[in-house]
């Protein structure tokens, strides 16, 4: 379950961050709003997932996932170029988090 919830956690990190960058320094109210929320469903899980897992591959998986997804993100709605590189990079940190799963 705590694999689960990191998880799910590393996405709302996601959300939160890109609720950030939308809330142009907090002038604007639902992506202020969203990004709170999503900070504290965030939070949430990564301290629920740090009762059982170890910190540091709690918060390397926590990090990657939601940094993943935030580039993603930009990439999808054009915010963020796409490039070869980029992707490869991106697979190589997802294949690290698989790395850290079956290593612990």
């Amino acid at each position: 379950m705590a694999w689960f919830v990191l998880i799910a956690s590393g996405m709302f990190e996601a959300v939160w961050a890109v609720a950030l960058g939308k809330s142009e320094g907090f002038t604007k109210l639902v992506p202020s709003l969203v990004f709170v929320v999503g900070l504290i469903i965030s939070m949430g899980g990564l301290a629920y997932a740090m009762k059982t897992l170890p910190t540091g591959t709690s918060y390397a998986i926590w990090v990657a996932v939601g940094a993943s997804l935030a580039v993603v993100y930009g990439m999808l709605t054009g915010d963020e170029s796409v490039s070869l590189p980029k992707v490869l990079l991106l697979m190589g940190i997802i294949g690290c988090v698989i790395g850290l799963k079956l290593t612990s």
